[in-house]
């Protein structure tokens, strides 16, 4: 009988075979060296990704300090903006009286009366709201005044701006003698500026006068329908009197108030980090504030999580636990499924169907007492959070079914021994020794969802405010705007190199880094998980 075990001659082939170089390689090496490159292409992507940004945003508060920020100084619209500020002070003590007068009309409705016989209740309360909100008015002229004058100054600066530019780019170009004829405006800030400052003690007459309105309107309050409302009133008048309390501070403002001093780089900082506004293409001044971005992206991330978190790890523990093999084989791919919908789909389906049907649930009267309903915008938060969750949803699972896998069998096998139930093992067992996968599987969606562009870019409703948390959770059904909505809402639009375009990447890096810090979190948990076995 003949052996089939392969000749001498053959096994130093197959040898010879396998030591075959390629390139000076071992074909073991040349496996390993493919497979090692995936991640230093990670590490060379990611790099770049970082310079890319860093490069084109690294310069905004530069450039917004030496120029925006300077020219506002210097301009003098930041001394107006002193005044300004009081007269916001004012306006929002006017929505106060408003709202007072709001709450009295509805008790007269509820008393039977109709809107003229409320209105004819409350004439001496109108009268009144009108002459407190004329107090301020010598002062609103003085503002109007000096505005007129600092845009023109502004508008001398933006002229010489532009002529700067102009220049430069001939420079770029070669065209040296061309560039030379470029005349260059020359602005005398501290000169154009004088007759405002000079101005001083035409305000400080128009701030007596609207203090001695304000104060004799604080002892003259009208009469409320009901004794809550007359004690609101009674706190109007003392937050009167603390308003025009502040009038001296004002004026010190004003007098202290330098043009020709310099912006701390550290300004331009901060107003990126705290600042609650983002204005651009403004007649009066730019704002670059990431604030109110931020807080709708954490916003619209928490309503996500809210809701994909408990469907998620909920759908992961009955397929890993409970689910029958066919449950498990259909219900898998329909989760995950989820993941194949484009966002610019579910972001038409929140504008056409979604939105407008949680405006109609929530106009349904037994819902009314929910916080923010009925709801005003259709467009929300809320709407954009929902579209979110459901995007987290597949992300969430899939991650907390492999950690739930991970759990050795002899835990639930030992738990069965002693005599506990499925529903106990599952409880105090399983889900507890998978907690840190499931962790990670939470922040991976969060990571998720924190970065999605189309759906909070149609679905949040886009005004650039921080929300009115005075509302409590109504603030979830108020419009806000995003990061990455931002971005691809004005990249666009910018001119390449100005501030306006650096600073979106400035919110790009602030982007980055927050993506990166949860994937970092959430392989931490991850190798924690591994090495502790849970």
């Amino acid at each position: 009988m003949e052996s089939t075990a392969p000749s001498t001659a053959e096994a130093s082939f197959v040898i010879t075979k396998a030591r075959t170089r390629v390139f000076g390689l071992s074909w073991d090496e040349v496996i390993q060296f493919f497979f090692a490159g995936n991640a230093a292409v990670a590490v060379v992507v990611l790099a770049l990704i970082t310079i890319f940004l860093f490069r084109e945003g690294a310069d905004f508060f530069r450039l917004n300090s030496s120029q925006n920020l300077a020219v506002y100084r210097e301009a003098g619209l930041e001394y107006v903006d002193i005044v300004r500020d009081q007269e916001k002070d004012h306006a929002a003590l006017n929505r106060y009286l408003a709202d007072v007068r709001l709450q009295a009309l509805k008790y007269y409705r509820k008393q039977g009366l109709t809107y003229p016989e409320a209105a004819a209740k409350l004439a001496a309360f109108d009268d009144y709201a009108g002459r407190y909100s004329d107090a301020i008015e010598p002062i609103r002229s003085k503002i109007s005044d000096w505005s007129d004058f600092v845009t023109a100054i502004k508008t001398k600066f933006g002229v010489r701006a532009d002529q700067l530019a102009e220049r430069e780019q001939l420079l770029a170009a070669g065209k040296t003698a061309e560039a030379a004829k470029v005349k260059i405006d020359v602005v005398d800030a501290r000169k154009e500026l004088q007759p405002v400052l000079d101005d001083r003690a035409s305000y400080q007459e128009a701030a007596q006068q609207a203090a001695q309105q304000l104060t004799a309107l604080a002892r003259q309050l009208p009469e409320a329908p009901t004794p809550e409302l007359q004690k609101r009133l009674q706190r109007f008048a003392e937050l009167t009197r603390q308003y025009v309390a502040t009038f001296p501070a004002t004026e010190k403002k004003l007098e202290t108030w330098d043009a020709t001093k310099p912006i701390p780089f550290y300004v331009s900082v901060t107003s990126f980090l705290f600042g609650r506004e983002w204005l651009t293409a403004s007649f009066w001044q730019d704002w670059y504030g990431i604030l109110p971005l931020l807080v709708g992206s954490l916003m619209v991330s928490a309503v996500a999580l809210v809701l994909a978190v408990p469907l998620g790890v909920g759908a992961a523990v009955y397929v890993n636990q409970i689910a029958r093999p066919f449950e498990q084989r259909w219900i898998k791919p329909v989760i995950e499924f989820i993941s194949a919908f484009p966002s610019v789909v579910l972001g038409f389906f929140g504008i056409a169907v979604l939105g407008e049907a949680l405006r109609k649930l929530s106009q349904v009267p037994w819902l009314s007492g929910l916080p923010g309903f009925p709801i005003a915008e259709r467009l929300n938060a809320l709407t954009a959070g929902c579209l979110l969750g459901l995007i987290a949803i597949p992300t969430i699972f899939t991650l907390a079914e492999d950690a739930l896998n991970n759990v050795p069998r002899s835990f639930r096998e030992a738990s069965y021994a002693l005599g506990a139930s499925r529903l106990q093992t599952i409880v105090k067992i399983t889900i507890p020794a998978s907690l840190s996968g499931i962790i990670s599987a939470v922040l991976l969606g969060f990571g998720r969802v924190i970065g999605e562009t189309m759906v909070v870019l149609l679905c949040a409703g886009n005004r650039i405010a921080i929300p009115d948390f005075s509302a409590g959770l109504g603030a979830f059904v108020q419009p806000v705007h995003t990061m990455t909505g931002i971005i691809a809402q004005e990249m666009g639009e910018v001119v390449r190199g100005s501030i306006h375009y650096r600073a979106l990447f400035m919110v790009g890096i602030v982007l980055f880094f927050l993506s990166l810090l949860i994937n970092y979190a959430a392989q931490k948990i991850v190798r924690r998980y591994r090495i502790s076995g849970g």
